[in-house]
């Protein structure tokens, strides 16, 4: 048998998950492929995942002639669509789910980003998307905007699977694994089963490289050698660091490492309870750099307790020749906390690019979301005349 690095991965205790969905994956028995030669065990959609998907092809045409033909909205068919989509995914993996006892094998949903400041409207989203999908083995994604923290809390609280995305920050994190955690807490007090409750930290890295190497490539124009040497020795390398450092707060507060007193012990009460560890989930995993390896954002960030999301063709460059290390991302740790302090003395603070990017990864997706709705509504108006 032809050895395959990805399976591998399985025995680091990481999860791959495909970062990308369409019912063409799904009908052309690619997705059971994956699941089946690749161990790939959850999958992961966004706006922008099914901008693609829709926008870019015909499959759908069908199914926003149909719904359109019942009088529903753009948004009610992409929810439909998405719906669909994502339920018919989580069954492929159901057997996963089963399998690992409900720690591995789902497939997230996100809710709009138009509500990412919103609340209770990013909670009332989630609990039908939740009723609708009606399967153990999905999430609901949840940006990490400082309104998403409390609908975190509070949908784990009701025993929903939460997939927090669009993490960038080290602080940010802190508090989804609070907000997480107190969710756990509330049930146990309200003498609730813990134990089927599955949540995962979406941590984004390759959009901080491209945000920092631009800001790098800025400060090293016009400047001295010395300094020029060391601002350039910084590209590529901020993102792997920046994981790498969350990935030592996992530790500390699921805990696998030694923490500050209290950290490790809350969760050990919880697990006791049949709690699960929430798993930080590596996302934008692409290499968007053509000059670095394509592997860049995988390699370094193999280790326990871990999901890595890839778009395909990150799986067919990993399972290439991808080189598995089942301890990468607790190595070089000391390196990876000097690379930010280095950051932070050129003058670019990890908080601004953290901010910017947050803000920038919501208004894509907004952006995303509006132009399908639009694509939709020319659809099916041309589509029913049809």
């Amino acid at each position: 048998m032809t050895p395959n690095p990805l399976r591998d991965l399985e025995q680091c205790g990481q999860s791959v998950w495909l970062d990308s969905l369409s019912r063409d994956l799904i009908q052309s028995g690619e997705f059971a492929r994956l699941i089946q030669r690749d161990g790939i065990t959850g999958v992961t959609a966004n706006p922008s995942i099914f901008e693609k998907a829709i926008v870019g092809t015909h499959d759908y045409d069908q199914s926003i002639r149909d719904l359109a033909r019942t009088g529903c909205s753009p948004i009610q068919i992409y929810e439909h669509l998405a719906i669909e989509d994502v339920g018919a995914a989580g069954d492929l993996l159901r057997a996963s789910y089963d399998r690992c006892t409900g720690r591995d094998g789902f497939a997230s949903i996100e809710v709009s980003p138009d509500l990412a400041h919103d609340t209770e409207a990013s909670i009332e989203e989630a609990r039908r998307f939740w009723r609708e999908l009606n399967r153990p083995n999905v999430m609901v994604k949840i940006p990490a905007t400082p309104e998403g923290i409390p609908a975190i809390e509070q949908l784990t609280a009701e025993g929903i699977n939460v997939n927090i995305t669009l993490i960038f920050a080290v602080e940010m994190y802190e508090q989804v694994m609070d907000a997480y955690l107190s969710g756990l807490e509330r049930r146990v007090k309200q003498n609730r089963p813990i134990e089927h409750i599955a949540s995962v930290a979406s941590f984004f890295v390759s959009r901080v490289d491209v945000l920092v190497d631009k800001l790098l490539e800025e400060q090293a124009q016009g400047s001295h050698e010395t300094r020029h040497k060391e601002l350039k020795a910084l590209e590529g390398k901020v993102a792997v660091a920046n994981a790498k450092i969350a990935y030592e707060h996992f530790e500390q507060v699921f805990g696998q490492r030694e923490a500050g007193e209290g950290r490790c012990e809350r969760f050990r009460r919880l697990a006791q309870q049949g709690g699960q560890p929430q798993r930080p989930l590596w996302a934008s995993t692409s290499t968007k750099n053509p000059s670095y390896p394509d592997t860049l954002y995988v390699t370094p960030l193999i280790g326990p307790l871990t999901v890595n999301t890839m778009p395909l063709e990150t799986i067919d460059a990993f399972r290439d020749h991808g080189v598995v290390d089942c301890q990468a991302v607790t190595q070089d740790l000391g390196e990876a906390h000097q690379q930010i302090r280095d950051l932070e003395r050129a003058g670019i603070s990890m908080e601004t690019v953290t901010g910017e990017l947050i803000r920038d990864g919501v208004e894509k997706f907004c952006n995303a979301l509006h132009s399908l709705l639009e694509t939709i509504e020319q659809r099916q108006g041309s589509l029913v005349r049809a």
